[in-house]
């Protein structure tokens, strides 16, 4: 397995006897807003309170974040005396907004730490504030993100799920990718049979968590799903002949496309925006074949709302779905709301 030596201040820390409440939560860049939304989040009032958080990162940087935000007028966060830190320090002076090296140094040495206590079952569930994948890649971690270094630390088969719940009727929005951090030249090698089965499959097991049944759909890869061949040739070859399988051998779910792209998340919208609890033409699940085909439609629908989900650990694991948000950061103005629902479905889920 993939093990980074866990830093010495943790074995010094008292992490609490009774986990079965305890989130882990990595602070990510400390040149982004990760500090000031955990803040704000572990202060908001949407936060359910039977939550026992325990923080990795920079303690100073914490107890600085913390006085700027008083100073700002912010006055509904914890302080951080009566907070659980695994104190990690920064090596190296950092500037709000401006990513580098000893950034992504901090945040990579953040999250390995914040997952090693998970595995050691100190804590049920995973929640990571952003990162930046450029500060990764110039301190020398070359990974395409949090989920594949997750992946490497846990030797486990991951999957990118996004899911919401509507603040306007308690619906749940859920889109898997199947295909995560690849150039689009890329995506036509990666899909295959074997590929798109086992993400149907995943997509499925997570939406029975919530439905016995659920309704899944399947987004085409060409405009208009291929127009029966005329517009590409990956639905007809590959796309349909999976899905028929797979409906054959799970008779009892409805499954919908390849649908067209430009409308497969149309009946989400419109039930994630819908009062008179009418639902039912809506997908309990959405497959989306490539990165931005999914995050588009997730981000237009369900920004503040979404949480990135990964699928496949040995535990739950949660992060905001937005960046480190570097043209803001130190500003002091960076909406928590997404942090708040990371927390609280990991919280959720982990039960």
């Amino acid at each position: 397995m993939f093990f980074y030596k866990i830093h010495r201040n943790m074995k010094q820390f008292q992490i609490p006897k009774d986990n079965k409440n305890t989130l882990i939560i990595a602070l990510g860049d400390p040149a982004g807003i990760g500090t000031e939304i955990t803040l704000k989040a572990l202060g908001s009032k949407y936060l359910n309170e039977k939550i026992q958080p325990l923080l990795v990162g920079c303690k100073n940087n914490i107890y600085q974040t913390y006085t700027k935000l008083i100073n700002h007028g912010v006055n509904n966060i914890p302080d951080p005396k009566e907070l659980d830190i695994v104190d990690i320090p920064l090596e190296n002076k950092i500037t709000p907004g401006i990513v580098n090296k000893h950034s992504g140094s901090a945040s990579f040495r953040w999250l390995v730490n914040a997952t090693n206590i998970l595995l050691e079952g100190k804590g049920k569930a995973l929640v990571t504030a952003p990162i930046s994948k450029i500060a990764w890649h110039k301190a020398g971690h070359k990974f395409a993100g949090q989920t594949e270094l997750l992946g490497k630390l846990t030797n486990k088969k991951t999957s990118m799920l996004f899911t919401a719940i509507s603040p306007n009727n308690g619906w749940r929005f859920n889109t898997l990718l199947a295909t995560t951090h690849i150039p689009v030249n890329e995506i036509n090698n990666k899909l295959t049979k074997e590929l798109i089965t086992y993400k149907l499959n995943t997509l499925l097991n997570f939406c029975r968590q919530f439905k016995e049944k659920p309704l899944i759909q399947i987004a085409g890869l060409n405009p208009h799903a291929g127009e029966e061949g005329k517009i590409g040739i990956e639905e007809e070859k590959l796309v349909i002949p999976v899905l028929n399988q797979w409906k054959s051998d799970n008779p009892t779910i409805q499954i919908r496309g390849p649908m067209p792209p430009d409308t497969c998340w149309i009946s989400s919208a419109n039930a994630w925006n819908d009062t008179s609890n009418n639902k039912n033409n809506a997908p309990d699940g959405i497959l989306a074949l490539y990165h931005d085909q999914g995050l588009i439609p997730v981000k237009l629908i369900a920004f503040d709302e979404a949480v990135n989900t990964t699928l496949g650990l040995p535990f739950v694991r949660t992060s905001p779905d937005h960046g480190t948000a570097l043209d803001i950061a130190g500003k002091f103005k960076a909406r928590e709301t997404s942090m708040v629902a990371a927390i609280n479905n990991a919280w959720l889920l982990s039960r």
